[in-house]
């Protein structure tokens, strides 16, 4: 048989691709190589190459192309296998448990989290038994495992630094604090567009819900910080670019509505670290003493909880059609939560491995 004869049968290639993107999401295995490997001799590949890229003996191959000339896309009818279908044991559910809590990289796939036709390949590959995908769901539920949102990790977050952080600085932070009788302070900064945010809402099925946005690239930005014995909040808007001379004032302001000693703890933002906001910090070294979060760990800054709090209750799914409607809303919403210290104390609580290490 030539591939050239072959290769002018493509009046089947735009089915054949349908057929293949619904066998993977159907998670159709065998039906999946079958078709993968009808294509690949349709692009002129030999035999022998879609055999070693598909890990089939090159023989199947030969069949399947047979059965594709003698019977079409639907290939040869089969017959349903007697018997009761394979399933893991007890020792191989462990294993397979193992295996995806360590990651589909760990694992030898190239993607980034685990779909359910990527389970039954692995299973397939490491056990030799064929799960139907809609089986899945169910198994994974019986060990342990849900259908969640995933979440990004900085590639450059070092978690060396963060144990020692955890350890030994927020512990020695926490005692000075306590020894001087001084506020501890989150500080953080946050920005809220004019153009608006959108979150998850009520809709009719079928229906995208639509929410109005002004279009205005303009946000209003607040410098805040929080005490965290108290939960005292201090904040400061400002309608300009964030910079170390706004800081500074900010700061000034705070250290000017306060007697007591202050402990700020910062994360590493340009304006928090330049020469112009170090030289301020000397200047007030005697009531200002200030330590650096690790490096790509909002997590260990309570604020920022409360900026998400007040994102989710004043401005998503909000229209404003002016900046100073903008304004209004968030320094409402600012007034509010400072006026309910309890409350800023019950949400923006530490992570529970710093509240072990305190």
């Amino acid at each position: 048989m030539s591939y050239a004869r072959f290769s002018i049968s493509t009046r089947y290639r735009k089915e054949l691709e349908q057929q293949l993107r619904t066998a993977q999401q159907l998670g159709h295995l065998r039906r999946v190589k079958y078709l993968l490997a009808i294509l690949a001799v349709m692009d002129q590949q030999s035999f022998e190459q879609v055999a070693c890229v598909l890990k089939l003996h090159v023989t199947t191959v030969h069949e399947w192309v047979r059965l594709f000339l003698c019977y079409g896309t639907q290939g040869a009818p089969r017959r349903k296998s007697s018997g009761r279908p394979a399933k893991l044991t007890k020792t191989q559910k462990e294993e397979l448990a193992r295996l995806i809590e360590a990651g589909p990289t760990a694992a030898g796939y190239s993607a980034g989290g685990w779909r359910t036709p990527l389970v039954q390949q692995l299973i397939h590959d490491r056990f030799h038994v064929l799960y139907n995908v809609f089986y899945l769901a169910q198994l994974l539920k019986d060990l342990g495992f849900s259908w969640q949102k995933a979440k990004f990790v900085s590639a450059h977050l070092d978690e060396a630094q963060r144990r020692a952080w955890r350890q030994k600085t927020w512990p020695h932070i926490l005692g000075l604090a306590r020894s001087r009788r001084a506020l501890l302070l989150f500080g953080d900064e946050a920005s809220f567009p004019q153009w608006g945010t959108l979150s998850y809402t009520w809709a009719r099925r079928g229906t995208q819900p639509v929410v109005e946005t002004s279009g205005k690239r303009k946000g209003y930005k607040v410098f805040g910080l929080l005490d965290y014995f108290t939960g005292r909040f201090f904040y400061q808007g400002h309608d300009g670019r964030l910079n170390s001379t706004a800081y500074i004032a900010f700061l000034r302001r705070v250290l000017a509505q306060t007697r007591q000693p202050l402990l700020l703890v910062q994360d590493g933002a340009k304006y928090h670290t330049s020469a112009e906001t170090k030289a301020f910090f000397q200047q007030q070294a005697t009531r200002l003493e200030v330590f650096q979060l690790p490096a790509y760990s909002p997590d260990y800054n309570p604020i920022e909880k409360l900026w998400k709090k007040i994102k989710e209750a004043e401005t998503h799914l909000h229209y404003f059609p002016t900046f100073a409607a903008l304004t209004a809303k968030v320094e409402q919403a600012l007034v509010k939560f400072a006026n309910a210290p309890r409350e800023i104390l019950a949400l923006c609580g530490l992570p529970a491995e710093l509240a072990r290490a305190a």
